[in-house]
């Protein structure tokens, strides 16, 4: 599934469509995770827009009158066209703007969104139960240390809580704690703070190079031009289960938590 790398490079690759106006909305099959709103047409035709940003895993698109909410959900890509070319099979929406570029949500598997979430965007249900966003200043060791002082579930599963904070998924978790030297079994409220202010920098720091990068591209993610991020080049364990340590040598070691793969360095992990 993209991460917040991932879609904030896809924000990126969409600002050449600010202040441009939508001259057409097709839907082709409205039967995504939530269905497309069958009146989004009349709601966005002749608007301008204003603004992209981006909140957790969503991409805000901004009109005067309110804001439509985009998700890529498992496997999807928004792609931005110069022009409107044929659709192929799992293209489900476009936004086809004045100067001919058409932004284009592609979703083999249908768990992405377009949704309008109107002008007060921020009390959509999505959107007002989400936690800090990683990168912010309010996302400090002391706010991690205060909310997880109660909490016995692995620190791996607790991170990756939106409520607690957005946009730390399965990859930048595991690559995470594995630069702050903490194990993804540690129950979370054994942290200290020191534990929380490294993991809170290592965070910010995995998140900000994956950004550099351009995100990771595993099997489904590529920016809105078609090109692959590269971040995935840089993992230490990620993936890399039986391989070698990029620190000590010792194999990478695989586990589940929460149905999900963990990877991590038994030495280097030790805590």
């Amino acid at each position: 599934m993209p991460e917040l790398p991932e879609v904030e490079t896809t924000r990126l690759g969409l600002l050449s469509l600010l202040n441009q106006t939508v001259v057409e909305v097709v839907v082709r099959n409205a039967s995504l995770r939530w269905p497309i709103p069958d009146d989004l047409a009349s709601l966005l035709q002749g608007q301008t827009l204003r603004a992209l940003t981006r909140r957790a895993k969503y991409i805000l698109a901004h009109f005067d009158h309110g804001v439509l909410l985009l998700h890529l959900g498992m496997s999807g890509r928004i792609c931005l066209l110069a022009e409107n070319e044929v659709a192929q099979k799992h293209d489900h929406f476009d936004l086809v703007f004045n100067d001919g570029q058409v932004l284009r949500l592609r979703d083999p598997r249908r768990f992405g969104a377009v949704l309008w979430a109107g002008e007060h965007y921020a009390q959509h249900k999505l959107l007002s139960v989400l936690g800090p966003e990683p990168l912010d200043d309010v996302f400090t060791g002391a706010y991690l240390r205060q909310h997880i002082r109660t909490r016995t579930a692995a620190i791996k599963t607790t991170i990756m809580d939106g409520h607690l904070v957005v946009g730390v998924g399965n990859i930048y978790a595991s690559e995470s704690l594995f630069r702050a030297r903490i194990n993804p079994a540690t129950p979370a409220n054994k942290l200290s703070l020191k534990q929380c202010e490294k993991l809170v920098a290592e965070i910010k720091a995995t998140l900000s190079d994956a950004l550099k990068a351009g995100g990771s591209s595993l099997r489904d993610f590529f920016g809105t031009d078609g090109n692959p991020g590269y971040f995935q080049q840089q993992y230490f364990v990620y993936g890399r289960t039986g391989e070698p340590c990029r620190v000590c040598g010792k194999p990478i070691l695989n586990i589940k938590q929460g149905q999900r793969s963990t990877f991590y360095c038994g030495v280097c992990q030790k805590q």
